[in-house]
Order: C-alpha cells, then sequence, then structure tokens
C-alpha cells in the first residue's frame, strides 16, 4: 500500500472518529427507543421483544453477500457510503409512523431488518477499509480514543432521547418526540454517511484477506480450541435471549416505568461497564483471560433471575451496574480469548460466519421466551418465568465453560464499535475493531482503555 499523503491521513483519520461519534448517537437515540415506541402505538409485548431479535438475523445473512457486493461496486468504500445511507433511510418509515401513530406489525419487523441488514452489511468492509487508511504504528492508541469518543456519543444520544420523550409524554406530545428522535437519528447516519464517504481509499480491494471455506471452517471449529469457546458462547446467548428481548416490554407494560426511569437503567448499566473496562483489563493481565471469563460467566448467570426479587428502583439500579460488570468482564475475555486463538487473516471470514450463528442463536432463545410468556397471557407471572429459566440456562452452560482453554495473552487494545444498547441485562451489542487488534501492535496496552500496563506477569 502507498503511504498517504499527510493532509490526506489526516483528514481520513478526523474522519473516521467523527462518523464513529455521529454513528453512535444514532444508536444511543435511535434503534433504543424502538421498543418503547412500539409499545406506545399497541404492538403486544411479544411481538415488540421480538423486534430486538429478529430483525438481526437480516444482518448477519446479509454479512455473508457483502464481499460480493464489494466486488460487484470495486469498492469497499462505495459498499459501505451505500449500506451508511440506506441505514439512515431506514428511519424515515419510522418518522412517519410516529408522525401517524400507527405502525402495521409486519411494516415494524420490516423497517428493522433493512436497519439492521444495511448496518451489520457495512461491518466486513469497513474493518477491511479502515486497515488500509489507518497505519499500523498507531492503530492501537488512535482506535482506543476512537472507542472513547463512541462511548461518549452513546451516553449523549440516550440522554437526549430519554430527556425529549419525558417531556414529550408531560407535554401531550409524545409522538411528535417519537418523529423528532427518529429525525435527529437518521440525520446523524447521514452525517455518518458523509464523514465515511469523505474519507480516502488507497487500496479499493486488498488482497490480504483469506476466506475460509464453510467446510474448513466447521471442521476445525469441531477440534480446535476456538470451537470450544465459539460453541459456549453460543450456548450463552441462547440462554440470555430467552429473557434479553423482553426486559423493554417488562419495564414499559409491567412495571410501568417512566421515559426518565427507563433511560437511567440503561444509562447505568452502560455507563458502568464503560467505566469498569480499564480495571478488567487489570484483572486479564493478572489472572488472565480464561480466568476473567470465568468471573464474568459466574457473574452472569443470576442476572436475570435478580429481576423477579423486587421493582424497587434503589433494587433495579443496583442489578443494572452489577450486569455491567458481569458482562464487561464476559465481554472483555471473549474477546480477548478469540483474537488469542484465531489466526489475523481469518478473523473477518470466521466472525463473519460466527455472526450469522450467533444470530440464529438469539433468534431460538428469543422464540423460546417468547413462546413461553405468551402461553402466560403476558403477565407478570411469565416474566418471572423466563427470567427464572433464562438464569438456569446460563447455569447449564458451565460445563462448556470448564472446556474453554486458556490461551497465552498478548495485552492489547481491543476497540469496539457499540451497534446497540438494550435494556435488562444484556447491557449492549458490541462489536470488535478489527485493525485495533493487528497481530503487529504498538508496545502493550490495557485492552480498550489502551493504558500502558506494564512488563507481564509470570
Amino acid at each position: 500500500m502507498s503511504p498517504a499523503e499527510p493532509s490526506d491521513l489526516r483528514r481520513s483519520l478526523r474522519s473516521i472518529t467523527l462518523d464513529g461519534a455521529v454513528f453512535s448517537v444514532m444508536v444511543g437515540c435511535g434503534e433504543t427507543y424502538l421498543a418503547p415506541f412500539v409499545l406506545a402505538i399497541g404492538m403486544g409485548q411479544v411481538e415488540a421483544g421480538l423486534l430486538s431479535s429478529l430483525p438481526p438475523l437480516a444482518g448477519a445473512v446479509l454479512q455473508l453477500v457483502s464481499p460480493a457486493g464489494v466486488r460487484r461496486l470495486g469498492s469497499h468504500r462505495r459498499w459501505v457510503v451505500l449500506c451508511a445511507a440506506t441505514q439512515a433511510t431506514s428511519f424515515v418509515p419510522l418518522v412517519v409512523a410516529a408522525l401517524a401513530g400507527a405502525i402495521p406489525t409486519f411494516a415494524a419487523f420490516l423497517v428493522a431488518s433493512v436497519y439492521w441488514g444495511a448496518g451489520m452489511s457495512t461491518g466486513p468492509a469497513w474493518n477491511t477499509w479502515v486497515s488500509t487508511l489507518v497505519p499500523a504504528p498507531i492503530r492501537a492508541r488512535y482506535f482506543a480514543r476512537r472507542t472513547r469518543v463512541s462511548q461518549v456519543g452513546t451516553v449523549l444520544g440516550l440522554l437526549m432521547g430519554g430527556a425529549l420523550l419525558a417531556s414529550g409524554r408531560s407535554g401531550g406530545f409524545e409522538m411528535q418526540a417519537y418523529a423528532v428522535l427518529f429525525l435527529v437519528a437518521g440525520l446523524c447516519r447521514y452525517l455518518s454517511t458523509y464523514f465515511l464517504w469523505s474519507q480516502s481509499e488507497p487500496v479499493p480491494l486488498p488482497a490480504q484477506f483469506r476466506r475460509v471455506p464453510a467446510g474448513e471452517l466447521l471442521a476445525n471449529l469441531r477440534r480446535s480450541h476456538e470451537g470450544k469457546l465459539l460453541g459456549y458462547m453460543l450456548a450463552i446467548q441462547i440462554a440470555v435471549q430467552i429473557s434479553a428481548p423482553y426486559f423493554a416490554p417488562y419495564w414499559v407494560e409491567q412495571l410501568h416505568l417512566s421515559y426518565v426511569q427507563y433511560t437511567t437503567l440503561v444509562a447505568v448499566s452502560f455507563g458502568t461497564k464503560i467505566l469498569v473496562m480499564p480495571a478488567l483489563g487489570g484483572v486479564a493481565r493478572r489472572f488472565g483471560a480464561r480466568g476473567l471469563l470465568w468471573f464474568g460467566g459466574i457473574g452472569v448467570i443470576p442476572l436475570a433471575a435478580l429481576w423477579i426479587a423486587s421493582s424497587a428502583m434503589p433494587w433495579m439500579i443496583f442489578v443494572q451496574m452489577l450486569a455491567g460488570i458481569m458482562w464487561g468482564a464476559w465481554e472483555l475475555a471473549t474477546f480477548l480469548l478469540v483474537f488469542e486463538a484465531i489466526r489475523e487473516e481469518e478473523r473477518t471470514s470466521i466472525l463473519t460466519t460466527f455472526n450469522l450463528a450467533n444470530a440464529i442463536a438469539m433468534v431460538a432463545g428469543s422464540l423460546l421466551g417468547g413462546a413461553i410468556l405468551h402461553s402466560f397471557g403476558e403477565a407478570r407471572l411469565g416474566y418471572f418465568v423466563i427470567f427464572g429459566l433464562s438464569s438456569c440456562a446460563r447455569l447449564a452452560t458451565l460445563p462448556l465453560l470448564r472446556r474453554v482453554p486458556e490461551v497465552r495473552l498478548v495485552a492489547r487494545p481491543i476497540a469496539t464499535r457499540t451497534v446497540a444498547v438494550r435494556p435488562g441485562d444484556a447491557i449492549s451489542d458490541d462489536r470488535p475493531v478489527l485493525p485495533s487488534i493487528s497481530d503487529e501492535v504498538e508496545p502493550p496496552l490495557d485492552p480498550v482503555a489502551g493504558r500502558g500496563l506494564g512488563p507481564p506477569r509470570r
């Protein structure tokens, strides 16, 4: 790759950061409030829950065709910009629906599928593209800073959305507030699209990428260390999704939380997760990624069942803080283990395929939880059953956790993009920025925080 001109590089780096910032505002104020919106216009509780688990399957499927789309357009940049613009446009029917005060159920699922399909289709191509833009010597620190900017953007979007909806409800213009919220989210994604387009593309179709054929991938996973890890991760996903999609309906329809309370609970868990990541990086260095995974893997087991104990606000805040810590530990540990176990040139291919399996696991768990909730007539007892069942299912994954091997941990930063923020104990859907985890990185950094860790302990 020929080096970029310094001015072009500075412009591209600035645009990558600004894209992350406005994209994150969209996440915070857009899809996060889709479930409360459809509940406000009369959609059923099971359907509202499934709206957060079924559409991502469309995104996972479309990820598989993104390499063909890139080849067809002859450019990663063009493909990413096209998908980003499509995702931004998916907010238009939501604005119309909010102003009309109604949207058919099938239309809501279609819009959400377009949102997720277009959004997730950018992932593999964007990761490959930015790896040609950001020089390897600065990737670690650059993406660590970008992650922090993006996290601030997500929190700002969350708080702005909650404040606007609270004002709308008290002032009698709740649906208009949703329309403004979705309009802002769409405009943020259009602005993100502009920043994507303003970046250069030194190598339209980089050659150093290996696609792992499906047969080879399955054969390797059956007998490999990474196969044991990914199998455990899929099992946890099924267990979590029995209850996770239904926290928004539970909060809104059963607990009748205000928008301020709803936003507070979501922000507390997400904020706690951000704040504890530097400390969790230190735990990983001292006790190993597998030790951190055991801490998180055991810690997430009771989280769903804890919602049965009380609906008092102080208790719910405590549970959300605990969830932020435990899911932060689990997420960081799995990221570290995955990226030590899978070769760099195969990561994009393997993780794209894993995303599809992960989406199928989400659908399986959520359909089971939805069927149980429906059988109880969407009553509070039904929620307690799926909360308890989810914790029991998580407990049943411990034998799979025991099979996950330890790997030699090389301290490195892991930058992430938050693509969704969830109510309840699932917290957020974070995806790794693959170029930030290049096997050739700067001196060791604290994962996520980007702080020096010092020499490894023996």
